[in-house]
């Protein structure tokens, strides 16, 4: 880093800030606004401008801050972007996950590592952005619900295209150990939602069991597959090479004696390409609507099977030439690039035309789990990063 910035003092604000945010029980799909609001205010201090988009219940919100350049100049902007929800926390932690606590140079607390270390360390070089000459903006990204399939960025995108801001280099901060990320597959997310009869389990033909229909449902998305398998691309990044399924769970029934009226199941694929999300699709909405549901209302005409699109989020395409995997790769000197099979926003701004990266501190591997961390050396790390862009930025 320069050697006018007070190292310790940067990286102990970047704990700080991290412990407060964990502080936040930003659960994806309840209310972030104490922390959106904390971010906000404590950029509008530097002088950073800002706007805010909500969900449909004004509960959940994305924020844009902006530290604008002090020189104008072709550079593009940088956009560091990160989701500020977090998973459900499971029980058996040996600490509060909700309460920052530091053991052997690691940072325990949901969301330490996915993803609120970074955006604590973006917030924590906000002051040396805002008191640098910058030539170019530099932008701040915070989401909600990216955890559920990633319903709070495409909210912002859309605001972003009527802004008119398509140009840039965006830096999703999921945790990489600071590795390069210039590919995933999508993330296609779905309930279906099954409706019969009940009726008791003594006279079953009298009755549409939800759970039974919903039960063929789910073998037919198992044999489907086993055809994504054998349409897995010569050349494929990825491990598996193939595009994948997994069925969440079924939900169905009050007790033994009584014919499930309702039922539903939560699925999901990672498509290679958005062709297999388009194949997989078709096939089971065929099968639903061609071979269940016909025989389900030859009992009870009022049955249905509804698909809810929960999340459809494109994947983040691999590019030859990539801004943004350049400027990383000349900052860190790592030109190494991976490709992960978990997904990311980066996909949504790549699709507008900006060029994007997914790196940022911590690893994948503590993402999720029962007492997450991270280590206290990958904010270092990201602070480094951070800096490099800075003097990227600023014009000698």
């Amino acid at each position: 880093m320069s050697t006018e910035i007070n190292l310790n003092e940067l990286y102990n604000n970047s704990i700080k800030i991290l412990t407060d945010l964990i502080s936040f029980k930003t659960i994806s799909g309840e209310d972030n606004s104490a922390l959106i609001n904390y971010c906000e205010e404590y950029l509008h201090k530097l002088g950073a401008t800002s706007f805010k988009t909500f969900d449909e219940e004004k509960k959940r919100v994305n924020l844009f801050a902006t530290i604008k350049a002090k020189n104008s100049t072709n550079k593009k902007p940088i956009i560091l972007s990160g989701h500020t929800d977090v998973v459900p926390v499971s029980k058996g932690w040996s600490t509060d996950p909700f309460t920052a606590t530091i053991k052997d140079d690691k940072l325990f607390g949901r969301g330490s590592c996915d993803m609120k270390g970074f955006i604590a360390c973006s917030l924590a070089y906000a002051p040396i952005f805002s008191k640098s000459k910058l030539d170019r903006d530099i932008h701040f990204s915070f989401t909600f619900d990216e955890e559920t399939a990633c319903q709070g960025a495409p909210i912002l995108i859309e605001e972003l295209k009527k802004k008119g801001i398509k140009d840039g280099i965006c830096i999703i901060g999921e945790p990489t150990n600071m590795k390069i990320i210039d590919a995933h597959k999508g993330c296609y997310e779905y309930t279906t939602y099954f409706k019969g009869l009940a009726g008791h389990s003594s006279a079953p033909h009298k009755g549409v069991s939800a759970v039974e229909y919903a039960s063929r449902y789910v073998n037919k998305l198992i044999e489907l597959r086993e055809k994504l398998k054998d349409r897995a691309p010569k050349d494929s990044i990825f491990n598996p090479p193939h595009s994948t399924l997994s069925i969440g769970g079924v939900f169905g029934g009050i007790a033994h004696n009584v014919i499930a009226d309702k039922c539903h199941v939560n699925w999901e694929t990672r498509p290679v390409v958005k062709e297999d999300a388009v194949f997989l699709n078709k096939e089971i909405d065929k099968f639903a609507k061609e071979e269940l549901l016909p025989e389900m209302k030859k009992i009870f005409p009022n049955s249905s099977i509804e698909k809810d699109i929960i999340g459809e989020i494109v994947g983040f395409d691999r590019q030859d030439k990539s801004d943004a995997c350049e400027l990383i790769s000349s900052l860190t000197g790592d030109n190494s690039r991976q490709v992960v099979s978990f997904g990311t926003e980066a996909g949504l701004f790549q699709e507008i035309g900006i060029s994007t990266v997914v790196c940022g501190p911590g690893s994948i591997e503590q993402a999720h789990k029962i007492d997450e961390f991270i280590v206290l050396d990958e904010l270092k790390k990201c602070l480094d990063l951070l800096d490099g862009i800075r003097n990227d930025s600023t014009i000698n």
